[in-house]
């Protein structure tokens, strides 16, 4: 198992209806998070920064392989149209990354 996380800023004037959509998601989109092996997925948001921080579990042995294969689920595709847009990417993400990875320094149980 592999500790993840992930932040992105969040637009202020969105802050009610990312609450909103997030505390009914839709049941594709957890059934393919499910699929993708990841488990204990959690967004936290941090105000008045507007900071989203986004941890979970990842179980499987393919992340890459994975994350393609959560691409591909149509309702996801659905799912990131409307939330993408909400969202405002760190300049100091690296190539690629839509939310910068972090770094894990420290876990205990």
């Amino acid at each position: 198992m592999q500790r993840m996380g992930r932040v992105i800023k969040l637009k202020p004037e969105v802050i009610p209806e990312y609450k909103r959509i997030h505390a009914d998601v839709w049941p594709e989109v957890l059934k393919s998070i499910r699929d993708s092996n990841i488990r204990n997925y959690t967004i936290f948001l941090k105000e008045p920064e507007n900071i989203l921080f986004a941890y979970w579990e990842y179980h499987g042995d393919n992340f890459a392989l994975d994350m393609l294969k959560m691409a591909g689920v149509e309702r996801m595709q659905e799912w990131w149209k409307i939330t993408d847009p909400m969202q405002v990417p760190f300049e100091t993400r690296k190539d690629g990354e839509w939310w910068a990875d972090m770094e894990n320094v420290f876990h205990t149980d």
